[in-house]
């Protein structure tokens, strides 16, 4: 996990500590939570909608995915990014390919790394794209568009983006929804006390710690990956 989205995590957690603190959050929760279940189908599809324009446009989807596990819980949270991210990975990789494909390379030439995962991409498309899902070693967004310049097969490009943003997207949800049981908790709406923040605790940390190991091995075989093209290149 990298230096900005750990202060992201920070920041989003600190926040809703202060606002449980400060705010009449158990009441605010019910009636998101009650609008929610009157309008659950226009609330998902407002999401999912949300959160693919965001990925296309570029812009960090961090706080929407700590929003999905705090407003809808984990299962819904997890499906509901895991389909806007999709969808908007998926929109930003036919567009590079097909749409905008002279201003994605003036883009991406800014990142001599680039030339590497394109080669890589070339020989193992599915593998190089599950291990830069599952590594932060290149943003997310600027990927989606990457890709699409590569020989990386599409269906190849959508099942391993699936994969390989499973751990992040459950981490980030289960994140946001220990915020809300926190909040649940201070408000005295869920029972369990000190027994129940534990096992909060101790479930958020060991989503951590496994989210970390993957990354860090995902990270370390796709260095390997583009340091053998490197090498490999007949410019070096």
């Amino acid at each position: 996990m990298n230096r900005v989205k750990a202060i992201l995590l920070g920041l989003f957690i600190v926040g809703m500590l202060l606002a449980v603190a400060t705010l009449p959050v158990r009441e605010l929760l019910s009636v998101a939570i009650a609008w929610i279940e009157s309008h659950r189908t226009l609330a998902w599809v407002v999401y999912i909608a949300a959160y693919t324009a965001a990925a296309i446009l570029v812009i960090p989807g961090t706080i929407l995915t700590l929003a999905a596990g705090f407003i809808f819980g984990i299962p819904i949270g997890v499906m509901l990014v895991s389909v806007g991210s999709l969808l908007g990975a998926s929109g930003a990789f036919l567009v590079g390919r097909f749409l905008a494909r002279d201003w994605v390379a003036q883009w991406i030439s800014k990142f001599p790394s680039f030339k590497a995962l394109d080669k890589a991409a070339h020989h193992e498309g599915f593998i190089i794209v599950l291990l830069t899902r599952l590594s932060p070693l290149f943003p997310f967004n600027l990927l989606n568009y990457a890709f699409g310049l590569t020989a990386v097969r599409f269906r190849d490009y959508v099942l391993a983006s699936w994969l390989g943003m499973a751990p992040a997207i459950v981490l980030y949800v289960y994140i946001g929804s220990v915020a809300q049981s926190l909040a649940e908790l201070a408000g005295g709406g869920t029972e369990g006390g000190a027994a129940g923040r534990s096992l909060l605790v101790v479930g958020l940390i060991a989503t951590l710690v496994l989210t970390v190991f993957i990354t860090r091995i995902a990270t370390r075989t796709l260095a390997q990956h583009l340091e053998h093209e490197i090498a490999e290149s007949p410019e070096t």
